[in-house]
């Protein structure tokens, strides 16, 4: 796996853990950033909870695939990276399609722009 793809992966992992933070352990200050109401945070809150700990672990599945890039064991780390990361992207195509209005764009775009990126350069 290439530097760029490398790079990217580290990027993306580094994004989805600062969602988890965002969703899991500061939400009720952070719910503005998802364009939540201060009304439907309670109703929310568990479910931003628990979506947080998804982006954890896919966070740790790309940090600790390059890891493993790096320490001898090409194969699983390249698996983790592109498993990651194509669930990554595929998850920012999936918030777009569910609600392509212009505000949640930036949305998709932050989600899936990265991992989209490692997928491509992986190719090369």
């Amino acid at each position: 796996m290439n530097a760029v793809a490398q790079i990217f992966a580290v990027i993306t992992g580094l994004v989805h853990l600062a969602a988890f933070v965002m969703e899991s352990l500061v939400f009720r200050r952070a719910h503005r950033v998802f364009q939540v109401r201060d009304e439907h945070v309670p109703a929310v809150r568990m479910w931003a909870f628990n979506q947080g700990f998804y982006n954890l672990y896919f966070a740790a599945a790309a940090i600790i695939g390059v890891i493993l890039l790096h320490t001898g064991d090409v194969t699983v780390g390249k698996t983790l990276v592109l498993f990651a990361c194509g669930s990554m992207f595929l998850a920012g195509v999936v918030l777009f399609v569910s609600d392509p209005r212009r505000e949640r764009l930036s949305g998709a775009i932050g989600q899936g722009l990265a991992p989209l990126v490692v997928l491509l350069a992986s190719t090369v």
